[in-house]
């Protein structure tokens, strides 16, 4: 019998962990387990095409995989129902309610000239309430089959506009009838006095807050603006406060750790380890941004050995290695991330079709509209409010669909190295990412190519890894199968033969 693969190469990607071999079927979106020397085979390493090789393949070819089909040109699924998706279907809208901020923090992105970043700097201007109250009717008046709505409030330093918030949150729920509503603030928490913890709990107010480790960590880079004190002592003293005074409502504070890599990583663990007012509280972990940034951020070895020793807990936890008291909870987004995208969303796909685009871009304005403290509109709150390119429309006039377009289909700027690309459905780049300021690049797009695609390839080892190990996904039975030639015969009849996979 004639094999596929002798006449075409196969849109796959193969790879092995230490524990087997698999490949990554594109058109299936399926991850394969196959023995070691069909993978040698299918890697070009060898020409060997022994029989159970070559049953294994035929045995692939028979069920779908091994296509050499890819995309014949890019473009998003949702481009044609874009105009609709922003008429009738928005979710949520960030209002920048100033420009101002009580903290000069040393990596932060509204620097602006004097700092690394290519962003506007702090100024001391203010959204009125007419401008909010215009954001928050558009944000209604554009989501008729959005039932649940978030305004989120954002800076500078949004505390500073205190009363403007108060008066939005009390406009919006009088004119959001008959949807579920909430709100949402990202601040520093040095201006959290009682009367304003006592309003953001009552009103039941998500809050996220800017935490970095322990004081001389934290200090290091977040600093009072004039005076140059640290602001760990402030933020800690509100936080006891809040802690002990509304319980319920810490518990579901989401802490944001910026993690500096020029300082000990393991200080920053420990302390949200064992520090009692954090410990066992929501976080979720970042480095310092890099987009629009002048500086690089580097990593020293003992920096990057101990941030990937903390995965490493993570996931001997996970398997029952190591007590949950000793990990701490800022990377275990990382492992939800992992479960969502590989084991949960396990949809099948029939195949490429003639059209996709990468993942990676979301649709701009649909669910994290950034509207600044001049009704001007942006895909969201970290792209550069001094690019042109992001300026997607104003509260006035409303969207500019061509502009939306193009940040959703910024695939197109590389098409062909996108649709080449195995790694194409799980890309994380946005177009930010190819943004400078004047224009989307190709060059600046195609730079983060290999790091997007390392990241994609740790990821499916990490999942594959941990199957290997036992780990049971919520109890499910695995979407997993450890094809070799033994189990062919088992499993000739079942109609998956994957570990697991999503459909984009």
């Amino acid at each position: 019998m004639d094999i596929f693969m002798l006449e075409s190469k196969p849109f796959i990607y193969p790879f092995c962990t230490a524990g087997g071999c698999y490949f990554y079927d594109v058109n299936k979106n399926r991850i394969i387990g196959v023995s070691k020397e069909t993978y040698k085979y299918l890697d070009g390493k060898t020409n060997e095409l022994n029989p159970d090789v070559e049953q294994e393949i035929n045995t692939l070819i028979k069920k779908g995989y091994l296509s050499d089909k890819k995309l014949k040109y890019i473009l998003h699924p949702a481009s044609k129902s874009l105009e609709y998706i922003l008429d009738s279907a928005l979710e949520k809208i960030t209002l920048q309610v100033t420009q101002q901020c009580n903290l000069r923090c040393e990596y932060c992105i509204y620097s602006g000239d004097t700092g690394n970043y290519r962003n506007r700097s702090h100024q001391n201007k203010s959204m009125s309430f007419d401008m909010a109250r215009k954001g928050i009717d558009f944000l209604i008046e554009h989501s008729q089959d959005s039932n649940r709505l978030n305004i989120g409030f954002y800076g500078g330093e949004p505390l500073l506009e205190f009363e403007l918030i108060k008066k939005c949150v009390k406009y919006a729920k009088e004119q959001a009838e008959g949807k579920e509503i909430s709100f949402s603030i990202t601040t520093n928490a040095t201006l959290l006095s009682e009367d304003i913890i006592k309003y953001l709990s009552e009103n039941d107010i998500m809050l996220t807050i800017s935490l970095d480790g322990p004081k001389e960590i934290h200090n290091k880079n977040r600093k009072f603006a004039g005076s140059g004190v640290g602001s760990f002592d402030k933020i800690m003293e509100n936080l006891e406060i809040l802690k002990e005074r509304y319980p319920e409502y810490f518990n579901n504070i989401l802490f944001n750790v910026v993690i500096d890599p020029t300082v000990d990583f393991k200080c920053i663990s420990e302390f949200f380890v064992n520090y009692d007012t954090v410990k066992d509280t929501i976080q979720m972990a970042t480095l310092p941004s890099t987009n629009y940034s002048n500086k690089n951020v580097t990593m020293s070895d003992n920096f990057r050995a101990d941030y990937n020793y903390e995965f490493f807990k993570i996931f001997l936890s996970k398997l029952g290695r190591l007590e949950k008291k000793y990990i701490s909870n800022f990377n275990l987004s990382y492992f939800e991330r992992l479960k969502n995208t590989y084991y949960e969303k396990k949809a099948l796909t029939t195949g490429l079709l003639d059209y996709g685009h990468p993942g990676g871009p979301c649709i701009p304005g649909q669910m994290r509209l950034f509207m600044n403290v001049d009704g001007v509109f942006y895909p969201c709150e970290r792209v550069s409010e001094t690019s042109e390119v992001m300026k997607i429309g104003t509260v006035e006039k409303g969207f500019d669909i061509e502009k939306c377009l193009k940040i959703l289909n910024i695939g197109k700027i590389t098409e062909q190295s996108c649709i080449n690309c195995w790694a194409f459905r799980y890309c994380s780049q946005c177009a930010a990412l190819a943004d400078d300021t004047k224009e989307l690049t190709s060059e600046k797009r195609l730079k983060q190519c290999v790091s997007a695609k390392r990241d994609v390839e740790e990821q499916m080892k990490e999942y594959c890894t941990l199957l290997e190990l036992g780990y049971d996904f919520e109890g499910e039975d695995y979407p997993f199968i450890q094809i070799s030639k033994n189990q062919w015969e088992a499993k000739e009849n079942d109609t998956e033969t994957k570990i697991a996979g999503i459909s984009l």
